[in-house]
C-alpha cells in the first residue's frame, strides 16, 4: 500500500455522470468484518486473499467512520495538520482499517459489472476474489472498478484496506473532524455490453425556449434514443442540438424539471433535466437572464452519531428546513456532497456552488512552502479530483458554479483545474475564493468575512485597484460573492441586517453564504447518564481547535438556533410594511423569478387578552423587483388602538415539497405593547426601621449596605451593578485584534467589588450610593439607587456614572438580583418569543409571551451568554406552587433569568457542567454590547458597541 503517492487513485474507470442506469444494482452496505491496526507495519499481509482468516475480527457497519464506532478517536483541527507538514509523507503511526465482506450475486451481474465506492477516507486498496482492483484517493469522490469478469454467483470476497492518512491527506485539510472509513455507500452495478457509460445533458434556456443537447458515451448513436415526452421530443440524435419549447425554465424559486429518457437495447435511463442558463452581465450573475441574489449557507456533511455517514432522511430533512428558512443557495463546503443531496436540490430548488475536495490550509503555517496547489507532483491528483466532481454532477441544473476548493493558497494547479472545467463545461461559472487578489482564472470575485463597509465599497466598484491594469479591469467586470460570512458560532451571528442591506443595494453584490449550516458536535454521555455534544479536545487530541467546529445555524441534531430564525427574517424575499393608519400594506417583491402567485396574505390583530380579529387578504401579484400598495380591509384599520399589534404574514397558498400550506415566508408588524411608566404613582410611605431592616413600603433593605432583602415577603438580593456577561464565542473572538472578552477581563469587569458610600432615608424614599471597582485598578463606577414607595409597589431610578480612566467597552449596563428558585414561570410584554441583542433578534415580534425559566436559556454547545429578552415593558416571575410573584415594569429593558450565575455559565465547557445552584439569577439590563461575528470575522459595528458611559434608567417592582 503506497501511501506516499501524490497522484490519483489507480485501476478505476474514467469518471462519469451519476445516474440510475435502469439495470440491476446490489447494495453492499451492511455489516462487514473489520479490524483496526495501529500502523501499516502492524497490519498483516494477504488481507486481500480469499482464504484470509478474519474469523477473529469484529464487525462494523458500512457506510461508517470507524472512530464513531469505538475504533480509535475522532480528532478535530481547523487549519493545522495533525501530522508534520512533510509532503508526501505521513507518520508511521497511521491507523489502518481492514474491511472484508462475503456476498452473492444474481446471474445478471456476471455479464459485466462495476463496483462503485462513493466515499472512502482517506486512501484505500481494494481486492475482489483475491485480485487487486486498484486504489482510491479523493475521500469525497466516487471510484468505480470494472469487476464483471471476477464475479461468481456465490461467496464473492471483497477486501478493502483503508489508511487514515496518506499523501492525499495533504489535500483534505478542511475545517472538520478527521474521520476515516468507508463512509458512503458501496454498490455493485450491472453493466453488460452495450450499456451506457456516460451521459451529458446540456440544457440551456433563452426567451422561453430551451436548447437541448445530449451527449452519450456508449453504443453507436443509432442504438440510442433520447426523448423528453412532456416537450414532445422523441428520437433526438445524441450529439445534436435541438431548439425546444416553449419550456418552463429551472430556477431555485420555480424548479421546473422534465423527465429525459435515454434508451438503448439493454436499458432505459431516466434523468431529471432542467433548462437554465448561467451568465455574467454587467458584473452581475444572471440565471435565465434574471439577476439572482444568493441567500446561502455553507453545508458540511456531519451527523452527531455517525460522523460523515449522514442518513438520507437527515440530509433531506435539513434541505427542507433550509427552504423553510428562506435559504436559496448552498455552497458544498468543502467537497462534493453525497450525490442524493444534489438530486434533492434540483427538486426543491437551490442554487449550488459545488466545491472540489481540496483544502491545503495547513500550509499557511509553513508560509505555503511545497503547497500541493503549486506542486507539479500533485497536478494530476488535483485535475483528477476536479474531473471526478464535474463528471459526477454535470447533469444537475442546481449546480451553477464549480468551485476549485477552499483555502488552498494559489498556484498553477488551480489555474489548470479552472481551465479544464471551462473546457469541459462552459455553461457554469468557476469559483475560487483564494484567487481574489487577481481573479485571473475565475468568473466571480469571492471573499470571506469581509466587513460590511468593504463589501459596500466593492459593490460601488470603489475597491482598491490592482497593480496590473488588465487584471484590475477583469476583476471589476466580475460579480462579487461573499462565500463565507456571518460566522454562526454560539450566540449570533450579529450584523446580518447590515450585510443584507448591502447585498440588496448593489447590482454587483450577488449575496453570500453564512458559515455555516450545522454544528459538528459529537454525542457523548456524562458519567451520570446525561448526553451532551463534544468538540475538539474532548477526545484527548494532542492538537485540536476546541469548539471552533461548533459554528452552525442549527445544532448537530438539526435544531434551529436563534441565528437561523434571524437569517430567515433578514433575507425574507418579500418586504412588507403597514402604514400608520393600518389602512394599506406596501409589498416589495425581492424574488428573482416569482410574481407571488404561489403565496397568500393573512392578517391578525392581537392584544394582551389574545387574538382580537383576523382574516385573509386578496391575492396579490407583484413582478420581481417591483412593489405594490395593497388596501387593507376596513376591519383592520378600525381595530387600531393602543396596546394592539397587527401582524401581516405572507404564507404558502398550497403545500410544496418543502413546506405545508400556510407556512410563513415573510411577515411585518405594526402597533405596540403598552410601555409602563416606571415612576408612576405617588409616594405613600417613608422609610422606617423594622422587620430586621429598613422598611420602605412592601420592601425591606439592609440598613448597612442599602441592598434589597425582600419585597412583599419574597426573598430578594440586589441590586448589584452588572457590566459583564459570560463571554460569547464572538466576544472571545479576536479576528479584528483584541477580543472583547479580553478587554473586559483586563478591565476586571468579571471581578468587580462594591462598597456602599451612603444610605440616606427621607420622606421621599431611600437613596443608596455604591461604588464598584476592580482590585489593582483606579477606575470605578458610582451608582445611585433612588427608591420610592408608590401606590403600585416600589419604584427605582438608577444613575450610573463611570469614574477614572475607563477605555475599551463594557458588556452591559444593568442590575443583577438573586431570587428564590421556585419562581419558574415567566411572562412578559415586549419582543419575543426568543432572544434579542442589539445586532441580533430580528426574528422577534411584538407581543405577549410566556415561558418557563428553563426554556428561556439557549443550550449552546459551549455555554455562554444567551437568552436575553429585549424591548420589554413588563416582566412577571411566578411561583406556580404558592402563587408568589415579582413584576418588573419599565420602558424597554432587557432581562435574562437563569438557575445559575453568569460566573458558572462562563466557567462551563459543556451543557452538562451547568447545575442549578438553588437560586434564580435575574438580570435587568438597560444596554448590552452587540454580538458581532468576531469568532471569525468583524466584531459588532460601531452603533452596537457599548463604550463606558453614564446611563440612567427606571424600573418599578411589585
Amino acid at each position: 500500500m503506497n501511501l506516499r503517492s501524490a497522484g490519483p487513485g489507480t485501476g478505476g474507470i474514467a469518471p462519469r455522470a451519476r445516474f440510475d442506469s435502469g439495470l440491476p444494482e446490489l447494495s453492499l452496505d451492511g455489516d462487514w468484518r473489520f479490524q483496526l491496526w495501529p500502523s501499516l507495519d502492524a497490519a498483516p499481509g494477504g488481507v486481500g486473499a480469499e482464504d484470509f482468516d478474519d474469523s477473529g475480527w469484529g464487525s462494523i457497519p458500512v457506510p461508517s467512520s470507524w472512530p464513531m464506532h469505538g475504533h480509535g478517536q475522532p480528532a478535530y483541527t481547523n487549519v493545522v495538520y495533525p501530522f508534520p507538514v512533510d509532503p508526501p509523507f505521513v507518520p508511521d503511526a497511521n491507523p489502518i482499517g481492514d474491511h472484508r465482506l462475503r456476498f452473492d450475486v444474481a446471474p445478471e451481474f456476471l455479464n459485466g459489472a462495476l463496483l462503485r465506492f462513493d466515499g472512502v477516507d482517506s486512501a484505500a486498496t481494494v481486492w475482489l476474489n483475491g485480485r487487486l482492483l486498484g486504489t482510491t484517493r479523493g475521500s469525497r469522490l466516487p471510484t468505480e472498478f470494472e469487476v464483471g469478469n471476477l464475479l461468481r454467483e456465490r461467496d464473492n470476497v471483497l477486501a478493502v484496506r483503508v489508511a487514515q492518512f496518506s499523501a492525499a491527506s495533504y489535500l483534505e485539510d478542511q475545517d472538520m473532524w478527521w474521520l476515516p472509513g468507508i463512509f458512503r455507500s458501496v454498490t455493485l452495478l450491472a453493466h453488460p455490453a452495450g450499456a451506457l457509460r456516460d451521459i451529458f445533458v446540456r440544457a440551456g434556456y433563452r426567451d422561453g425556449r430551451g436548447e437541448l443537447r445530449v451527449e452519450v458515451d456508449g453504443p453507436d448513436a443509432g442504438q440510442v434514443r433520447v426523448s423528453v415526452p412532456d416537450l414532445d421530443v422523441h428520437d433526438l440524435v445524441p450529439g445534436t442540438t435541438l431548439d425546444v419549447g416553449p419550456v418552463r425554465p429551472w430556477s431555485a424559486e420555480r424548479p421546473a424539471l422534465y423527465d429525459l429518457i435515454v434508451s438503448t437495447p439493454v436499458q432505459s435511463v431516466r434523468l431529471r433535466a432542467g433548462f437554465r442558463t448561467v451568465t455574467v452581465d454587467g458584473a452581475q450573475i444572471r440565471i435565465n437572464g434574471n439577476p439572482v441574489l444568493f441567500r446561502g449557507v455553507n453545508r458540511h456533511e456531519h451527523h452527531p452519531d455517525f460522523g460523515r455517514a449522514v442518513p438520507a432522511q437527515t440530509a433531506l430533512a435539513e434541505l427542507r428546513l433550509m427552504k423553510q428558512h428562506n435559504v436559496n443557495a448552498i455552497r458544498t463546503s468543502h467537497y462534493p456532497p453525497h450525490p442524493d443531496v444534489l438530486s434533492w436540490a434540483d427538486e426543491l430548488g437551490f442554487y449550488v456552488i459545488d466545491e472540489c475536495d481540496l483544502e491545503t490550509h495547513g500550509f499557511t503555517f509553513v508560509e505555503w512552502r511545497n503547497n500541493p496547489s503549486d506542486d507539479p507532483a500533485y497536478r494530476e491528483a488535483l485535475l483528477d479530483r476536479m474531473a471526478r466532481m464535474v463528471e459526477r454532477d454535470k447533469n444537475h441544473p442546481c449546480v451553477v458554479m464549480w468551485s476549485l476548493g477552499n483555502e488552498a493558497g494559489e498556484g498553477g494547479n488551480l489555474a489548470a483545474m479552472a481551465q479544464w472545467s471551462k473546457n469541459r463545461d462552459p455553461s457554469r461559472l468557476v469559483h475560487y475564493e483564494g484567487a481574489w487578489r487577481s481573479t485571473a482564472y475565475v468568473d466571480v470575485y469571492s471573499r470571506m468575512y469581509a466587513p460590511v463597509d468593504e463589501v459596500e465599497t466593492i459593490g460601488r466598484f470603489e475597491d482598491p485597484a490592482l497593480a496590473d491594469p488588465a487584471l484590475d479591469e477583469h476583476r471589476r467586470g466580475l460579480p462579487f460573492v461573499l462565500c463565507e460570512y456571518a460566522h454562526a458560532m454560539g450566540n449570533g451571528p450579529g450584523g446580518l441586517s447590515e450585510y443584507q442591506h448591502a447585498f440588496e443595494n448593489s447590482t454587483r453584490l450577488s449575496g453570500g453564504f453564512v458559515w455555516e449550516w450545522v454544528e459538528h458536535g459529537i454525542h457523548r454521555t456524562s458519567p451520570d447518564g446525561v448526553r451532551y455534544d463534544a468538540y475538539g479536545g474532548d477526545f484527548g487530541e494532542p492538537v485540536h481547535d476546541g469548539n471552533f467546529v461548533i459554528d452552525g445555524l442549527v445544532s448537530a441534531d438539526r435544531v434551529p438556533r436563534p441565528g437561523l430564525l434571524d437569517f430567515k427574517k433578514v433575507v425574507e424575499p418579500v418586504r412588507m410594511a403597514v402604514d400608520d393608519d393600518w389602512r394599506t400594506l406596501r409589498v416589495a417583491n425581492l424574488h428573482d423569478v416569482s410574481d407571488l402567485a404561489e403565496f397568500a396574505l393573512r392578517w391578525a390583530v392581537h392584544e394582551e387578552a389574545g387574538q382580537r380579529c383576523a382574516g385573509p387578504l386578496e391575492p396579490v401579484r407583484v413582478a420581481p423587483g417591483d412593489s405594490a400598495v395593497v388596501p387593507l380591509p376596513a376591519e383592520v384599520g378600525d381595530a387600531r388602538a393602543a396596546g394592539r399589534v397587527l401582524t401581516v404574514s405572507l404564507v404558502l397558498a398550497q403545500a410544496t415539497a418543502w413546506g405545508e400550506e400556510g407556512h410563513e415566508v415573510a411577515w411585518c408588524q405594526a402597533g405596540s405593547v403598552p410601555v409602563e411608566d416606571a415612576g408612576a404613582g405617588a409616594a405613600v410611605t417613608a422609610p422606617r426601621t423594622g422587620d430586621g431592616g429598613l422598611v420602605l413600603g412592601p420592601a425591606v433593605f439592609d440598613p448597612a449596605t442599602g441592598l434589597l432583602r425582600s419585597l412583599n415577603g419574597l426573598a430578594i438580593d440586589g441590586p448589584e451593578l452588572g457590566l459583564w456577561r459570560a463571554p460569547t464565542d464572538n466576544d472571545r473572538g479576536a479576528a479584528e485584534g483584541v477580543a472583547d472578552a479580553s478587554v473586559w477581563e483586563e478591565l476586571g469587569l468579571h471581578r468587580m467589588v462594591s462598597r456602599t458610600v451612603s444610605v440616606t432615608a427621607s420622606a421621599d424614599g431611600l437613596v443608596v450610593v455604591r461604588r464598584s471597582g476592580t482590585a489593582g485598578r483606579d477606575h470605578a463606577v458610582d451608582v445611585t439607587y433612588r427608591w420610592s414607595s408608590a401606590e403600585a409597589g416600589l419604584s427605582l431610578a438608577v444613575d450610573v456614572v463611570p469614574v477614572g480612566p475607563w477605555s475599551g467597552s463594557w458588556a452591559r449596563i444593568g442590575v443583577d438580583f438573586t431570587l428564590p428558585a421556585t419562581l419558574t414561570e415567566v411572562d412578559w410584554a415586549g419582543l419575543g418569543p426568543g432572544p434579542r441583542y442589539p445586532d441580533t433578534g430580528q426574528a422577534q415580534r411584538l407581543g405577549w409571551f410566556s415561558s418557563t425559566v428553563a426554556d428561556l436559556s439557549v443550550d449552546y454547545t459551549r455555554p455562554q451568554e444567551n437568552g436575553a429578552r429585549a424591548g420589554v415593558s413588563r416582566l412577571r416571575l411566578r411561583d406556580p406552587g404558592t402563587g408568589a410573584q415579582l413584576t418588573v415594569r419599565g420602558p424597554e429593558f432587557s432581562f435574562s433569568a437563569r438557575p445559575w450565575s453568569r460566573y458558572a455559565l462562563a466557567a462551563a465547557r459543556h451543557t452538562v457542567d451547568l447545575v442549578p445552584d438553588g437560586r434564580l439569577h435575574l438580570s435587568i439590563d438597560h444596554q448590552q454590547h452587540g454580538i458581532g461575528t468576531a469568532s471569525c470575522g468583524p466584531g459588532p459595528l460601531p452603533p452596537y458597541r457599548l463604550t463606558p458611559r453614564a446611563a440612567s434608567f427606571e424600573l418599578r417592582f411589585t
